[in-house]
């Protein structure tokens, strides 16, 4: 970056609220209310209710509408992936992340010198989402999630084969799965549909709405079912999609001799499977793995990298050792499940 442009940590700062561009006056995934808020997307821990003006991509803003209704924000300003806006002399563009329906970086250009804020991302192909697109600039603040080198996520459609080989070893037993309701179902429904599984799937009750809002935006998930809808036995050697506290819960003892499974990073850590009662662990994650979390610090090609979100000093460590300047943000309130 030429030394007579401006520099970008004397204009993105951390506060209370989280991220904060000074002169385009709004913050990034704010952790409590402000008056202007951009969002990258739709989980919990990045979008909350009750801020007073929203950008964000129009699927962000619909999965904020059906998640909190009125409580949402004051004004809601969709804007399509690519599409520049100037925010008070800030040209701000969202451009895909790859990680859910509608999931945004943030590109932020100011005075010749250019912030990207990637948000939660995954660099591997899912057919329920715009796949993420790297962008050049002088900083680059990058989620850790998965940021130690232990985490090597292997191929989905190994995953997806482990599932689909347990249904014919145990034909009698439901196959339950833990999945997050807004990423994680519709990803394997998709990985399910594309591996020839072609029967019902059926759903939990939590999962059915960010499911139907999916299709909505012309995902197609194959024939899914409520599992209330299926006599008890009619659920033998099928697979039903749930939550994952409800997998181990008064719930799963509605079903047939239930084989638990998760769909998670997380599944890679022995100890966690076996702590939550899990059979079948799936590795099957919605955030970049250690090497795909270096290679895109490599590919930005930033002379500046910010790290948060996740096990945030290895990867420090890592751009150190590269020649990046590189420091942990250490932001609060961002959850690792996933």
């Amino acid at each position: 970056m030429s030394p007579f442009l401006s520099r970008p940590e004397t204009w993105i700062t951390t506060t209370p609220a989280g991220l904060y561009c000074e002169p385009g006056g709004f913050h990034i995934d704010p952790l409590v209310p402000v008056p202007r808020a951009i969002v990258t997307h739709g989980h919990g821990d990045h979008a909350r209710p009750g801020n007073e003006r929203v950008l964000a991509t129009p699927g962000t803003i619909a999965i904020m509408r059906s998640r909190f209704g009125e409580l949402t924000a004051g004004s809601l300003q969709p804007l399509d992936y690519g599409q520049p806006v100037a925010i008070d002399g800030v040209e701000v563009r969202l451009i895909p992340a790859g990680h859910v329906l509608g999931s945004a970086q943030i590109v932020i250009d100011y005075r010749g010198a250019r912030v990207v804020v990637s948000g939660d991302y995954k660099r591997r192909p899912d057919p329920t989402c715009a796949p993420f697109e790297p962008c050049n600039c002088d900083l680059f603040v990058t989620e850790a999630t998965f940021g130690l080198p232990v985490f090597r996520h292997p191929p989905d459609r190994l995953e997806i084969d482990k599932l689909l080989h347990s249904l014919s070893l145990f034909p009698e037993r439901c196959h339950v799965v833990g999945v997050y309701a807004l990423g994680k179902c519709q990803r394997v429904l998709a990985l399910l549909r594309r591996s020839g599984y072609e029967e019902p799937v059926y759903l939990h009750g939590a999962l059915v709405g960010m499911t139907e809002l999916y299709e909505r935006f012309g995902v197609p998930l194959g024939p899914v079912l409520p599992w209330s809808e299926a006599p008890r036995d009619n659920l033998k050697g099928k697979i039903v999609l749930a939550p994952p506290a409800a997998t181990t819960d008064r719930w799963s003892r509605r079903l047939p001799d239930p084989l638990v499974a998760m769909a998670s990073g997380w599944m890679r850590v022995r100890q966690r499977a076996k702590a939550r009662g899990v059979e079948l662990p799936l590795v099957i994650s919605d955030h970049a793995d250690w090497d795909e979390l270096t290679a895109t610090i490599g590919e930005v090609a930033a002379e500046e990298v910010w790290v948060t979100h996740g096990r945030e000093e290895a990867l420090v460590h890592h751009a150190t050792k590269k020649g990046y300047r590189a420091r942990a943000l250490a932001l609060t309130g961002f959850d690792e499940d996933e």
